[in-house]
């Protein structure tokens, strides 16, 4: 890895044209920049352009840079080219080398010297003439090299005639066309073996190392395990913050919610269920139902985020509840505190973890606490009777 860091450094720090002869170095060069350019004049000597959208239309005398999101070349360049684009397009020759990084590359016509390119997806037609390293997702090359090729890639498609060696190291698939001819070696890397019509002729032998890029069974099992759990423990972390958080902010409120748990009546702690219960149950049914007319998505949509908003309210106060009804039991102490939360999760958290018992009881303190948030909506939204103020 890091020989490729530093091959790729090296490629475009120091290009071919920093040693070109003294009379190019000297010539004017052109500066043009624009949202989007067309360089249709002529360069003497290099030219820089960048853009939105770039085209070069005009011949090039010296080098070629451009930076932009598309750049097209339909015009010769007599130096190198090193464009920077989310989409490279090179429709005219190259008597130097290009070097190119972008998401889509496309090369159509030869390139004299290296051709250099990291992106995406890249397709070189143009039969470099000098050496060829690319780094992609998907490679295809479909008229060869008349140099020394080396891939990394993973879906990697060859063609045509290559005449040096062909290096590739693939996470996928490496295929050879039909007639492909490698005058040279073909070694690779890849976790099958390429496939190699009966037609291709490789001159100088392959070399395959079968190489797994995916984790066996143990590592897999394992970060498996791992990711479970990283996931409980933040979740777990989350909760617990949020109860600080809306126990402490939110004081009176908590202790609304405790005092209806201890001072109600039986019957008010089932009336609180079975509000909670059919909420619960009905709103989905209600939304899916909103859901089959065009009318009825938007309604659905608000109705869906107050429901997930009501979900987690009720699981904060289900953990809330008890830490309060902890500090009451073992503290004697009425006020609700940050920290009451904080215990009130972890303790909430543990029970969800006892087999066959914790999910229901979990289930059940959610219920209730929901079905008392929204009694208390309730009364705060339409207060009709002298008790509103009690309640929050």
């Amino acid at each position: 890895m890091r020989r490729i860091l530093f091959i790729i450094l090296v490629s475009f720090i120091f290009p071919a044209s920093a040693f070109a002869a003294p009379a190019r170095a000297m010539a004017p060069a052109l500066f043009s920049g624009g949202q989007s350019l067309i360089a249709a004049s002529s360069s003497p000597g290099n030219s820089y352009a960048f853009g939105a959208s770039v085209v070069l239309t005009a011949p090039v005398a010296g080098d070629f840079s451009a930076f932009g999101g598309s750049v097209i070349t339909a015009a010769p360049v007599a130096g190198d080219d090193l464009i920077l684009a989310g989409s490279v397009n090179s429709r005219s020759s190259v008597t130097g080398d290009l070097r190119a990084a972008g998401g889509s590359i496309d090369v159509r016509e030869p390139v004299g010297g290296d051709l250099f390119a990291v992106g995406y997806s890249v397709r070189d037609a143009g039969r470099a003439g000098g050496s060829i390293f690319i780094i992609a997702a998907n490679i295809t090359m479909s008229k060869g090299a008349a140099g020394p090729v080396t891939l990394y890639g993973n879906n990697i498609s060859l063609a045509g005639s290559f005449a040096g060696d062909v290096s590739v190291v693939t996470s996928g698939h490496l295929t050879l066309a039909p007639d492909t001819t490698i005058h040279g070696k073909l070694s690779y890397e890849a976790p099958d073996t390429a496939v190699i019509p009966a037609s291709a002729n490789v001159m100088g032998g392959v070399t395959f190392t079968n190489v797994s890029y995916l984790p066996d069974t143990g590592t897999s099992r394992a970060l498996a395990f791992v990711s479970i759990w990283f996931f409980l423990i933040a979740r777990i972390i989350g909760t617990l913050i949020l109860a600080g958080l809306f126990a402490g902010l939110f004081p009176k409120f908590a202790n609304a919610v405790i005092q209806r748990a201890y001072a109600d009546r039986v019957r008010d702690i089932l009336l609180a269920l079975l509000l909670g219960f059919a909420t619960i149950i009905a709103t989905p049914i209600v939304i899916a139902l909103l859901m089959l007319t065009f009318v009825g998505i938007g309604l659905a949509i608000l109705i869906f985020i107050l429901y997930a908003l009501l979900v987690l309210l009720a699981l904060v106060y289900a953990g809330i509840l008890i830490g309060g009804v902890l500090a009451r039991r073992f503290r004697k102490r009425e006020r609700v505190l940050w920290h009451d939360g904080v215990i009130g999760m972890a303790v909430l958290s543990v029970i969800l973890l006892v087999p066959f018992v914790g999910v229901p009881l979990v289930l059940l303190l959610t219920i209730f606490s929901a079905g008392t948030l929204l009694q208390m909506f309730y009364h705060f939204a339409f207060p009709h009777d002298e008790h509103t103020p009690g309640l929050l």
